[in-house]
Parts: C-alpha cells; structure tokens; sequence
C-alpha cells in the first residue's frame, strides 16, 4: 500500500452508516481494518481523532496521525498534534468529508478499506492521559497540556496507544499500542506495535496502578525489563 502517497493529500474520504443521509456523525468508538495483513485502527473520541496502522505478519509499524476533530457541513476536520511522516509529507491537518453508507464506515486508501467499529468495553482508566512525572510524587515539577512535549496514553475499548511528541517542533519521538485490561488494580497491556523496535511485538506487560487525586500511579517494569514508576494526569 502506497501511504505515502495517501498522506501527500491533505484531504481523505471517510464514509459512514447508510448510502443517504442529510448529516452524517460519527459514534465514539474504536474502528478496525485488516488489508493484506495490514492493520488499521481508528480511535475516535468526542473531540479526538487516532488512525494507526501497521504490519501483523511479519510485525511492523507503518504509521500514526491524531488531533482534536470538528465536525461540520459533513467535513471532519482533524488539526493534527502529531504525525509520525510529518518529516516526509509535512502535513499538519486533514479534511476528511463523510457520508454515510451501509452502516459501514469506509476509508478510501488504495480502494476501499471497511472498518468494523469494536463493541464497546468500559474499564477503569478509559480515556485520554498525559504523563506528568516519575513517581513517587515528591511535588516535583510536572509536564502538563501547555507544554510542547508531550506523551498521550489513549485509553478505549480495550485498545491503548502512547504517542510522544512535540507540538512545537514537530518531532514524533514514538509510539505504541495493542490491548489492554485494567481491574482491581491491575494493568495489563499486550503490545501489537513498537514503533521503536518491532520485535517487542506480543509481549505482554504486567503493571500496578492506583488512582490518587485523580492521577493515575502506574509502577512495574518497562519492554526492557527496568522498572518504572510513572504519574499520568486526566487529560480535560
């Protein structure tokens, strides 16, 4: 698949629900693909837009695009935060017209991609998080919105994915994702891409995490085996 070329084009196609309709509107909610053993994943919140994809046979991350999403006159616009082949085709939005067909949501990319929207799964820690600090909290300094680095956790459905990035500079410092359980203070991930080494794909990740003052207290050992203690704050 030529995504380079789809990227090239600030405008991309995005069909959804029935063949006719005077507004579309797009449900919250996790959305697959499987091409060609290409995977693609859409995250869509109420005001926040994911697509990712990568390789599942052999293991390979392709890409990852995703910022805050208006919708209007059947035009999703996406004001990107990050782009992770920013540095390739320098895009910084997208404008995605919908319609709706089939009660199928359809990205036109190299044909017709249909995605399937995943049941929803409510869990305790679903949502969007930026990590503010490491733990333990001392009142040290911590990261927050106004600041150009960030690391996103995104939190739905059963699917996570953490983004660094700048929103400055432009810098994709990596990403990575897979499914997730979260219960009785236990966090669970299982790693479907590595943007950073591809060979970390199936591992899973046992952690510890407690809820204090609304911060999430994440504590365990990272892909490489050292441990960690990370705070991430809700983001609002």
């Amino acid at each position: 698949m030529n995504f380079r070329k789809f990227f090239a084009h600030a405008v991309a196609g995005l069909l959804l629900g029935s063949s006719t309709a005077l507004t579309a509107q797009i449900e919250p909610g996790v959305y697959i693909s499987n091409e060609d053993g290409v995977r693609h994943e859409l995250k869509i919140g109420k005001d926040y837009f994911i697509h990712s994809a990568y390789g599942t046979s052999p293991p390979k991350f392709i890409k990852t695009v995703g910022g805050f999403h208006t919708l209007g006159d059947d035009l999703l616009k996406v004001d990107l935060e990050f782009n992770s082949n920013h540095d390739e085709n320098g895009l910084t939005e997208l404008a995605i017209p919908i319609l709706v067909k089939n009660k199928k949501l359809v990205l036109p990319m190299d044909g017709e991609l249909e995605f399937v929207k995943q049941e929803p799964v409510n869990q305790a820690l679903d949502g969007a998080w930026l990590f503010a600090t490491r733990g333990p909290d001392k009142g040290q300094e911590r990261r927050g919105d106004e600041n150009p680095r960030k690391t996103l956790k995104w939190l739905q459905d059963g699917r996570f994915q953490w983004i660094a990035y700048n929103t400055d500079t432009r810098e994709f410092f990596g990403t990575g994702g897979g499914s997730y359980t979260s219960d009785n203070g236990k966090y669970v991930e299982n790693i479907d891409y590595f943007s950073r080494d591809d060979s970390r794909v199936g591992a899973t990740l046992d952690f510890d995490y407690e809820l204090k003052n609304g911060d999430w207290h994440h504590s365990g050992k990272n892909s490489k085996g050292e441990p960690l203690y990370e705070i991430w704050a809700p983001r609002k």
